[in-house]
């Protein structure tokens, strides 16, 4: 666990807050601001639990059954089986990383003070938290309206107890002795408590915060490897001058043609052709391009990380408790923001990613690649080279044109028509993770390609910043050679992209 403490008030979170707790394993604190609002709002709940009118969760059912008003001796009753029959996915278990985030931003919407969450709930969660304990959310169960109930079911069941969690070691095992271990009491819910631990949009907005995180940190990988490869393939960095980029203002855009300028700064494979005996006119749209669609990308990580700030601005619960005490319903748990930013970022995924493919296709091709041995093969025709692995590429790029197909644009009724149209969020948000692993496997067959690409250069040198990732390639993966077994050094190239160690390399050319 990290040694910093994350002091969570009711103020809004940061992007970077969430990525240290899910990843991190930061520790989380309830500052005194939380506490108190936690109390005062519990007050009201409770004053409104012991009149005799109903009030929608904390004396009645639920959806399509809130007609029904509950007596006081059965209302524990209610919420456990509320939160028993809500923990109702199925399929396999998500990643830790995601039920972390999602349990630190329910905790949030509960600092807040809109939920009506006893104290000692908020309390148990935090513990659960600091505990390293992670309950079994499945991938199937959420239709991202009415929040993700599901995924946080499972989270409110384990904190009562019941289901399976994995413990500090990554162990699965039954809640109840895990929280026995770790000295956790298991909570017995009151009024209002199975709504306030569930109606919320926690799993779709953990996701999209990491996606953006990640996302971002791909995009940059994405202007090293296309530089290594439009130097590999003798093409120009003129097109990437600042004042062509400023003909067209995007922000993204300036910024990776920026970045690939200074990759290729000081290149002797590009001064070699650079004088009037080159006949080359205009380089392919693969390599002129590439930071038109790297900056579009860029942009609509921009558009995802405004949405993201405000939710984690936002106390998503239904119904909510107001300064005044008034308890009302509303329709913030609908994941239609989330939903449209996660599907959003799903288009510049693929499209990335069938371009890297395109200037890899195009470094194998003796017809295009300017003099380069048919698919960097050692011995063309005994060996094969690097054609495989654009095979593998090709099926990733086809993959992620899939994933890019909307979830948002769908939409199916449930609970007898009460809850008639649904987001699909965390579906579009189980996607995009896939389409970030998709994208980094086909961002590290780009980088291995031009890496080999620039070595059968030689004795022409690629320029400082390309060498340095060749050089940090060269840790892990040799030099151009006969054929060897290739699926260990994609996954090399994926570990180097992953673990940050291709951006640090280029971070003092830029």
């Amino acid at each position: 666990m990290g040694d910093d403490a994350l002091n969570l008030g009711p103020e809004p979170l940061a992007r970077e807050q969430v990525v240290a707790v899910a990843r991190g394993g930061t520790r989380v604190v309830l500052t005194p601001l939380a506490e108190r609002g936690i109390a005062a709002t519990r007050e009201h709940v409770d004053a409104l639990a012991a009149e005799s009118r109903p009030v929608y969760g904390i004396s009645t059912g639920f959806g399509a059954l809130a007609v029904r008003h509950i007596p006081g001796d059965r209302r524990a009753a209610l919420q456990q089986a509320f939160v028993r029959s809500h923990a109702a996915g199925t399929g396999p278990a998500v990643e830790p990383e995601v039920v972390r985030a999602q349990m630190l931003l329910r905790l949030h919407t509960i600092a807040t003070g809109r939920t009506g969450v006893r104290p000692a709930t908020a309390h148990a969660l935090t513990s659960l938290i600091n505990a390293g304990i992670v309950p079994v959310v499945h991938e199937f169960g959420s239709l991202g309206c009415s929040g993700d109930l599901a995924p946080l079911a499972a989270v409110a069941l384990a904190l009562t107890g019941e289901g399976e969690v994995f413990d500090a070691a990554g162990a699965r095992r039954p809640a109840a002795e895990v929280l026995a271990e770790a000295g956790v009491e298991p909570v017995v819910l009151a009024e209002k408590e199975g709504l306030a631990l569930t109606n919320g949009t926690d799993g779709m907005l953990g996701m999209l915060v990491l996606a953006v995180h990640d996302i971002a940190a791909l995009l940059d990988v994405a202007d090293v490897t296309a530089a290594m490869s439009v130097e590999a393939l003798l093409g120009t960095d003129r097109v990437f001058a600042a004042d062509l980029q400023r003909l067209r203002p995007h922000p993204g855009q300036a910024v990776s043609a920026a970045r690939m300028a200074a990759l290729l700064a000081g290149s002797p494979i590009v001064a070699s052709h650079r004088g009037p005996d080159c006949t080359r006119v205009q380089d392919a749209y693969s390599l002129r391009c590439a930071p038109q669609v790297h900056g579009a990308a860029r942009d609509t990580v921009s558009h995802a990380e405004v949405v993201a700030d405000r939710e984690l601005a936002a106390a998503i619960d239904n119904p909510v408790v107001l300064d005044d005490g008034r308890v009302e319903s509303n329709g913030n748990f609908h994941g239609a923001p989330l939903a449209y930013a996660l599907d959003f970022l799903a288009i510049p995924l693929a499209d990335v990613a069938s371009m890297a493919e395109r200037r890899t296709d195009r470094m194998l091709d003796v017809a295009r690649s300017h003099g380069l041995p048919a698919f960097l093969a050692d011995d063309p025709g005994v060996d094969s080279g690097h054609m495989i692995a654009h095979y593998t590429q090709a099926g990733l790029v086809t993959e992620l044109k899939r994933l890019a197909a909307p979830a948002s644009v769908d939409s199916i009724p449930t609970s007898a028509m009460q809850e008639d149209h649904v987001s699909m969020g965390w579906s579009a948000a189980r996607k995009l993770r896939r389409g970030i692993d998709a994208l980094t496997s086909v961002l590290a067959v780009e980088l291995l390609t031009a890496a080999r690409a620039l070595d059968l250069r030689a004795p022409l040198e690629p320029a400082p910043a390309t060498a340095a990732v060749r050089d940090l390639l060269r840790t892990r993966v040799p030099g151009p050679g006969p054929d060897r077994h290739v699926a260990p050094e994609i996954a090399a190239a994926e570990d180097l992209i992953r673990s940050g160690a291709v951006r640090s390399a280029v971070a003092e050319y830029l």
